[in-house]
């Protein structure tokens, strides 16, 4: 862990997909825990828009006594989804989509 100025960071590995074996200064957050989905923008060859990596963070091990996360790692998803499925509070901001609004069998929307 390093401290540069205020600014915390944790060399944080990388598995699956482009970045297998790869390990890179993540910043932390007020929680001293690195994000949950981490993206990397990777730009077109051919000037297109750029493809982007999605990264899931999880636990790189346990204490054996507490069961405490010893530090994180993220893993390759290939869908892209992020936090896509994970659990939605009723109090949540709602997920932003693509999807017209309007009665589903309504054609006007």
């Amino acid at each position: 862990m390093t401290d540069t100025e205020g600014v915390k960071s944790q060399d944080t590995p990388f598995e699956g997909g482009p970045m297998d074996g790869r390990v890179l200064p993540v910043l932390l957050g007020p929680t001293g825990h690195p994000p949950k989905t981490y993206r990397i923008p990777v730009p077109d060859a051919a000037g297109g828009p750029p493809t982007v990596l999605v990264y899931r963070r999880t636990p790189r091990g346990h204490t054996r006594r507490l069961g405490l996360v010893r530090g994180w790692k993220y893993v390759h998803d290939p869908e892209g989804l992020g936090d896509a499925d994970r659990l939605r509070w009723p109090w949540s901001r709602p997920r932003r989509d693509n999807t017209p609004h309007g009665k589903p069998d309504d054609p006007t929307g």
